[in-house]
């Protein structure tokens, strides 16, 4: 930053109590109007503040950190996080208590899961009138040939990549320009049968999310599931395609604690499908491949931009969506239609 430390605080500390809060450096950024350059340093300083506030002291050193690591604030500062924290552990136990409502209070009305013909026929009715019939006659067919095996949530862990405003309403989706509406709406599907599922489950079962650095109003969960996830939520940083970059993003700790827990099943959803789904769910099978960690990608909780629907003759014919479902097949990820929780 070339700002000097102190003067930076000054402009975050809404309050002037000599501490950042995660409410005051929200609320901060987004009067000073904070966009994509800033939104690393938002990210960073977001998941740094979930547990408590950060001193002067503490945000000098931090900024003095990101300048002098070649990762900036994707390197060795991201330590400080609340997932290298001893108190982990038992934070996350009491935010996700078993067989307890979310802490949020979601808990209180929760949502009717969808049978399992409304969650496949809300995407096939969005390709057919948007894309086309032999477009949605084609995804039925490659969804057709996928399993729905049914899953222990307690023997398996949840990974939601990217659930974010971003996707549907905010910078990313704006930055698709004409046509944005329409581009989206498979992922806005997606999210809704996502929410639906987590109604049933996020309190229940060992879940974790990943967020994708964005300016302050396009950062936050989507709408359908910021009255499900609680306002505490520990989620890894993922300013890439891969959920294993940066390094120091606690993926790997929480992955090796699910297993050694006995949980050797991760199912992936979220978005978008042929990028960042595509390439953590690969990249991860790989990472551990010693442990035989299963990998499972759930195309219900899935979703990608319309025009990844449709056959390109860059995909020899067949589309970016289907291409993907392929190369995580070869991988050795198990794609399924959807899973089947017990």
């Amino acid at each position: 930053m070339v700002m000097k430390a102190d003067s930076l605080f000054d402009l975050l500390d809404l309050d002037q109590d000599g501490r950042l809060s995660r409410s005051g450096l929200l609320g901060a950024a987004k009067r000073l109007g904070w966009h994509w350059h800033e939104a690393p340093l938002l990210a960073l300083l977001d998941l740094l503040t979930l547990r408590e506030p950060i001193s002067r002291r503490q945000f000098a050193a931090i900024l003095h950190q990101i300048q002098t690591d070649p990762l900036g604030p994707y390197g060795e500062v991201l330590l400080h996080s609340p997932h290298f924290s001893k108190k982990t552990r038992r934070e996350i136990e009491k935010l996700q208590p078993p067989g307890s409502a979310p802490a949020g209070g979601a808990g209180k009305d929760r949502q009717r899961r969808p049978a399992a013909g409304e969650i496949d026929n809300d995407l096939l009715t969005i390709l057919e009138n948007s894309a086309g019939k032999a477009v949605a006659n084609q995804y039925q067919r490659l969804r057709n040939d996928l399993a729905a095996p049914e899953i222990s949530a307690d023997d398996a862990a949840l990974l939601v990549i990217d659930p974010q405003r971003a996707f549907t309403e905010g910078v990313w989706m704006q930055s698709i320009g004409a046509g944005a509406a329409d581009d989206v709406k498979p992922i806005t599907v997606a999210f809704k049968n996502c929410a639906a599922m987590l109604a049933g489950l996020y309190g229940r079962m060992e879940i974790m999310f990943t967020r994708c650095p964005f300016p302050p109003g396009s950062y936050d969960w989507d709408n359908g599931l910021a009255g499900i996830i609680d306002s505490r939520q520990l989620y890894f940083i993922k300013p890439g395609n891969s959920v294993l970059f940066p390094p120091f993003n606690g993926f790997r700790e929480w992955t090796n604690r699910c297993i050694e827990q006995g949980r050797k099943t991760l199912v992936i959803g979220g978005c978008t499908l042929n990028s960042c789904v595509r390439v953590s769910a690969i990249e991860t099978l790989r990472e551990f491949k010693s442990v035989d960690l299963r990998i499972v990608v759930d195309l219900s909780i899935c979703g990608a931009r319309l025009r990844n629907y449709r056959p390109s003759d860059f995909y020899d014919g067949t589309s970016a969506a289907a291409s993907a479902v392929s190369q995580m097949t070869a991988a050795g990820v198990q794609v399924v239609r959807r899973v089947e929780w017990e």
